[in-house]
């Protein structure tokens, strides 16, 4: 037989098991101490003179004071103590015998019920964690929904179980943003396709085509390409930012804000939004790409949802060692419940956020902003528009 084949037969080793197994093994050696001290109490209780010892030798004294020192009467006295000590040591010993009998039988009876009290407790005291086992094992992705709701006293079981709740309830925030990121992202990427696929079939249905006409139903094709080539993207780093780093480096957030005021400087012109930089020092420690996508989004949406006349103020500092950017633009009023929905996915908010990019520029700033463990605070400006502030932890080194 193999050691698989003998391991099979023997019960399982479980937790329930091996409680028993410790209770009942630690009331056996408290037990059998107990009784090892007892025994050598009543054993050096046993040792001190008897009654009868006493009571012979106090006779002899009497009786050798009184009568002289008669070889007869020495030899009596010394056969009655030697016959009062053979009794006393049968009398020992067989109250010793009694007492290591008794209390042995004590003993295992008490064994096999502390085993079987055990059992019983460890069964108790584990109810709460086979409940949750049971659970997690009934639990799928379409069920996450479910919740133990464990009762009872405030112990460690208790915050086991409030702890797998409150993951479960994280878990089904997960897979619902996840689902409702899919969706989002399935119907953005159809447009595109569908619209590609209509004017491939409008140029091939066309009876007589030309060159202008092919051309132009490729330089629309291109576009719907590109679309879906910056959607893609858009895709991409936001879920790199929702991957967190793996490394961080030191680099200037004061001059990744002026490169970025450089480069959306022209839409800026073209939409008639002035940008007002104030580039202080700031040096944050993270990913230089990933927070140059950051400041780029930032502009970009504080330039597109914005007035004409308006305008724009990046500024960038530090503050008890932490980098700071704060992005401030005017435009439309926005209520403040509305400021937490732009950070999500594919939101856009009344006609002025409609038709316009793919409502992924501030997630994006979201989760790059959270893979760098910094603290984002949006807040809706009084006369319109929004302010976003930005704090980065401390970097410990100089940047690049």
């Amino acid at each position: 037989m193999t050691d698989r084949t003998l391991r099979a037969g023997l019960p399982r080793r479980t937790v329930r098991l091996r409680l028993t197994a410790w209770y009942g093994g630690l009331f056996l050696a408290s037990g059998a101490a107990l009784l090892a001290l007892t025994y050598g109490l009543v054993a050096g209780a046993l040792d001190r003179p008897t009654v009868l010892e006493r009571a012979v030798t106090t006779n002899a004294d009497s009786v050798d004071g009184a009568a002289g020192d008669g070889a007869a009467l020495d030899a009596e006295i010394g056969d009655l103590r030697e016959e009062a000590q053979r009794i006393a040591d049968r009398q020992k010993t067989a109250v010793l015998r009694t007492l290591l009998v008794q209390s042995g039988i004590a003993l295992g009876s008490m064994s096999v019920i502390s085993v079987l009290l055990g059992w019983l407790v460890a069964g108790r005291v584990l109810h709460p964690l086979r409940t949750i086992t049971a659970t997690a094992r009934d639990i799928s992705a379409t069920s996450l929904h479910r919740r133990l709701a464990l009762d009872g006293p405030q112990d460690e079981l208790r915050e086991l179980g409030d702890t797998f709740d409150a993951l479960l309830a994280r878990l089904d925030d997960a897979f619902h943003a996840q689902r409702q990121f899919v969706a989002n992202a399935s119907h953005e990427l159809r447009t595109p396709l569908s619209r590609q696929r209509v004017l491939g079939q409008v140029a091939l249905a066309d009876p007589e085509p030309t060159v202008d006409t092919l051309r132009a139903a490729h330089e629309r094709i291109l576009v719907a390409g590109e679309q879906q080539e910056r959607l893609i993207d858009a895709l991409l780093t936001l879920a790199r930012g929702h991957a967190g780093l793996d490394e961080r480096r030191p680099f200037d957030l004061a001059r990744i804000a002026r490169e970025a005021v450089v480069a959306c400087g022209a839409e800026a012109a073209e939409r008639q939004v002035t940008l007002r930089p104030s580039t202080g020092p700031a040096a944050p420690s993270g990913h230089r790409a990933l927070a140059e996508r950051l400041v780029i989004n930032l502009l970009d949406n504080a330039i597109r949802y914005n007035t004409p006349g308006g305008h724009v103020d990046i500024r960038t500092s530090t503050r008890d060692g932490r980098a700071v950017l704060e992005v401030a633009n005017t435009g439309p009023d926005l209520a403040p419940e509305d400021v937490e929905r732009i950070f999500m996915p594919f939101q856009r908010l009344g006609t002025a956020r409609t038709a316009r990019g793919f409502g992924l520029g501030l997630s994006i700033v979201s989760a790059v902003a959270a893979a760098h463990d910094a603290d984002l605070t949006a807040a809706p400006r009084p006369g319109g528009g929004l302010r976003i502030a930005i704090v980065f932890p401390a970097a410990p080194t100089k940047p690049r």
